[in-house]
C-alpha cells in the first residue's frame, strides 16, 4: 500500500545503464525512469532487454521513459524528434510503463502562444497514436531558459501555458511531468498549483529548490547574483509530506523520480550521498513503514 506512490530515480537510457542499475538498487531505490536525453544514444528496445529482466526479478517498476528534444521543429531535427518520440511509445510496454515523458518542443524564439498552432498540429496526432495503446503522455515543466515572450525547447513550464495546452488538445491521456523545483525559480508557491492540477500529474521528478529571499530583496531577480539554487529532496524549501499528501488527496498513483546531479552542494563525490539521502527523506515523507491496521473480528 505505501508503494502506490514509488521512489526512485533517473537512469540515463545509454550503454551500462543496466550496470549502473545494478549497483544502486541495493540502496532502496523502488522505481526508475529512464531518460534518453536528446536523441536515441541506444536502441530502446535493446537497453529494454537488459534491464527489465533485472528490474523484475528485484520487484522495481519503471515509472517513466522519456526523451527530451523538440517536435515543434520544422526541420530534420524535428523530424527526427517526432519519429522517436512516436518510436518511444511503442516501445513502453516492453518497460511496463504507461508514461512516455518529454518536452512539448516550441517554435523558437517567439512568444509562448505563437507555438500553440504547431503544438496542435503536432501532438494531436501523437497523442491520439498513444491513446489507441493505452499510453500516457506527460511534459515536463522546466522552461529551459525560456519565458513567455521566447525560447527554444518547451511551452509547459507555466500554469497559463498549461491551460492554453490542455484547452487546445482537449484529450485525457496528455498532461505533466511535475517537478516543484521548476516553479519555485519562477517564485511560483508549488502548493496551490499541486491541489489544482494533481488529476494531470502522471509522473512527478524529485527535484526541489533552495529560494535566497534576501538576495532577491537586496538584488531583485535580473542581477548577476544567483537567488535561486536546484537542490535535492531533503534539502530543498519543499515539504514533501505536504507535496504527497497531496498526492494521495488527488488519487495520484505513479512514481516520483529524483533527478540527480543538480544539487547545488550534494554533488560530484557526494551525488549518490545526497540522492539515497533524498530516498529516505521521501519515503519519510510518504509516512514511513507500511503498518497494517488491527483486525477487529465481530
Amino acid at each position: 500500500m505505501q508503494q502506490d506512490i514509488r521512489i526512485g530515480t533517473l537512469v540515463q537510457g545509454k550503454p551500462g545503464a543496466d550496470q549502473y542499475i545494478r549497483q544502486i538498487i541495493p540502496h532502496g531505490f523502488e522505481s526508475f525512469a529512464i531518460t534518453f536525453g536528446n536523441a536515441f544514444k541506444i536502441a530502446p528496445e535493446e537497453l529494454a532487454g537488459q534491464i527489465m529482466p533485472l528490474l523484475e526479478s528485484e520487484g522495481r517498476k519503471i515509472g517513466a521513459i522519456s526523451l527530451y528534444c523538440n517536435p515543434l521543429k520544422d526541420d530534420e531535427a524535428g523530424e527526427l524528434a517526432r519519429q522517436q518520440f512516436r518510436h518511444l511509445i511503442d516501445c513502453a510496454p516492453l518497460y511496463q510503463t504507461d508514461v512516455v515523458s518529454g518536452f512539448t518542443g516550441r517554435v523558437p524564439g517567439v512568444p509562448l502562444p505563437d507555438s500553440l498552432a504547431r503544438f496542435k498540429e503536432v501532438w494531436t496526432p501523437l497523442a491520439e497514436y498513444a491513446g489507441e495503446r493505452g499510453i500516457r503522455i506527460a511534459w515536463e515543466n522546466c522552461p529551459m531558459g525560456g519565458n513567455w515572450q521566447t525560447g527554444d525547447h518547451n511551452i509547459a513550464h507555466n500554469p497559463a501555458a498549461w491551460e492554453l495546452m490542455f484547452e487546445a488538445i482537449p484529450l485525457p491521456n496528455i498532461g505533466l511531468e511535475w517537478e516543484p523545483c521548476h516553479q519555485m525559480v519562477q517564485l511560483i508557491d508549488p502548493m496551490p498549483q499541486l491541489r489544482q492540477w494533481v488529476s494531470k500529474i502522471f509522473h512527478i521528478h524529485g527535484k526541489d529548490a533552495t529560494i535566497h529571499r534576501d538576495v532577491i530583496a537586496k538584488y531583485g531577480i535580473a542581477s548577476s547574483k544567483p537567488f535561486a539554487y536546484h537542490r535535492t529532496p531533503g534539502f530543498g524549501d519543499c515539504n514533501w509530506a505536504d507535496i504527497i499528501s497531496e498526492l494521495r488527496r488527488g488519487k495520484f498513483r505513479g512514481c516520483i523520480n529524483i533527478e540527480g546531479w543538480h544539487d547545488a552542494v550534494y554533488r560530484d563525490a557526494l551525488e549518490m550521498t545526497g540522492q539515497v539521502h533524498g530516498l529516505k527523506y521521501l519515503q519519510y515523507c510518504r509516512g514511513g513503514d507500511y503498518v497494517a491496521n488491527p483486525i477487529v473480528e465481530n
